[in-house]
């Protein structure tokens, strides 16, 4: 049921359960310590008012000042020898307090005493020698009026405080939650047609406005990934559109007459070539898909290097002349998917003998330590400049590839592959001309 409630109402509801409890503890200390007070200063006064009728026992007829609020007597084996208005004629002390007040002083408190207002606080002591009993009494009524005034007070006062305390707690809240609410009513807003729109950041340099900026950080990444979507499906839809317009132009004409069964085959093979194309397309594409999906966590194992670079080397001598050369130090390994790597190490080498010139060289070698990098280099014109910053994004190939086919997701697949297992992949200009690309994974023990 409390979670149901506004944030505000349930921020309020637990200040005013703090602050009642404080209340309630102050008011109780605060009653308790009164009380305390007046107690020991009503103990003070009497012992001092004990040692005034104790001088006045020491005379044969004690005379003892009358007192509204108070009572004196002088005992004499048990019997009255001199006593104020207030005693009444009537002995304060019961007879255990009398034998005990003959040896030392004492303090005991009635219910009633003589003619005071109960309760009475009584000092007796030996006066005279020993030989007389001086008692003082004084009513507590006053006291226990005192500590009821100052509850009653207090029971007035501390409820309207809480009320006032809770009102400003609500307020308070309202206020801090109000830039809350205005970053909700803009998110609220924020449509795919409009996603430049940010939420508002408030002035002070607090929690709400780190929430802010995070938030609009969250947005801004998730209008490039929109954006790189978008570009992606366009890009996609343009590389199919060709092949498959080819492929029902082809179809078309061979149905719109008779043909001869050469006329056929060869238009059956022109299909089959665009066919295999878009079959290759919806490959990639699956697997870059697969590629950037976040890998499930498990602990990758240890590769070899050196026998993995060596088949991948063997597959593409054929297409490069033979002109592959593999530099490898033995023992080197890294961790890693070994299916993933090898995908990543061909797309990086039939790039260079498809879009470069020979000789291919591979070179593993380790530029930092936990690092290994896998360099593919060629001998071709390189890579334009301003092609090196998104050599690796999909569906973008350098203008002189335009015509060599391929759909431009080679090297994308690629980089998702690397960022998949924990590494990175870059494109470079070598000094002496061609391309370099370097892809670096983490490095493992052999054994490992």
């Amino acid at each position: 049921m409390i979670a149901r409630w506004p944030v505000r109402v349930r921020l309020t509801a637990a200040f005013t359960l703090v602050m009642a409890l404080v209340l309630v503890g102050a008011a109780v200390g605060t009653v308790t310590d009164s009380r305390a007070s007046l107690d020991e200063s009503i103990t003070t006064s009497l012992q001092y008012r004990l040692r005034d009728v104790q001088s006045a026992a020491e005379a044969a007829s004690p005379v003892l000042p009358n007192s509204r609020d108070a009572a004196d007597q002088v005992l004499r084996g048990g019997r009255v020898v001199a006593e104020s208005r207030g005693a009444a004629g009537r002995v304060l002390l019961d007879p255990a307090e009398l034998v005990a007040a003959e040896r030392g002083p004492i303090i005991a408190e009635h219910p009633a005493g003589g003619a005071l207002r109960g309760p009475v606080r009584i000092a007796a002591g030996p006066a005279a020698g020993g030989s007389r009993v001086a008692v003082a009494a004084v009513s507590l009524a006053d006291r226990d009026a005192a500590v009821a005034d100052l509850a009653q007070e207090l029971g007035v006062v501390l409820p309207l405080v809480l009320v006032v305390a809770a009102v400003g707690a609500y307020l308070l809240a309202a206020a801090a939650l109000r830039p809350v609410e205005r970053m909700r009513a803009r998110a609220a807003t924020i449509t795919a047609e409009e996603p430049e729109e940010r939420l508002p950041v408030p002035a002070s340099q607090d929690e709400l406005s780190r929430l802010a900026t995070t938030f609009n950080a969250l947005l801004s990444r998730l209008h490039t990934a929109l954006e790189r979507e978008r570009r992606f499906v366009a890009d996609a839809s343009h590389e199919l559109r060709t092949p498959l317009g080819l492929l029902t132009t082809e179809l078309e004409l061979a149905l719109q007459r008779p043909r001869g069964s050469g006329e056929l085959t060869a238009a059956l093979r022109s299909a089959l070539e665009e066919t295999e194309r878009l079959s290759k397309l919806a490959q990639d594409l699956l697997l870059l898909a697969r590629a950037e999906r976040p890998r499930e966590e498990h602990r990758a194992a240890a590769v070899e290097l050196r026998p993995l670079l060596a088949s991948v080397v063997a597959r593409y001598g054929t297409a490069a002349n033979g002109d592959v050369r593999l530099c490898c130090p033995p023992g080197t390994a890294v961790r890693a998917d070994p299916d993933e790597l090898d995908r990543a190490v061909s797309n990086l080498l039939d790039n260079a003998v498809r879009h470069g010139a020979t000789p291919v060289a591979v070179r593993v070698h380790r530029p930092d330590t936990g690092v290994v990098a896998i360099d593919v280099s060629d001998r071709g014109p390189g890579l334009p400049d301003a092609f090196l910053s998104r050599a690796f994004d999909r569906f973008t190939r350098a203008d002189t590839a335009r015509t060599s086919g391929g759909a431009g997701l080679g090297l994308a697949i690629t980089a998702a592959l690397a960022h998949r297992n924990g590494g990175q992949v870059t494109a470079t200009n070598a000094d002496g001309g061609g391309a370099v690309l370097t892809l670096t994974v983490p490095a493992a023990s052999p054994r490992a």
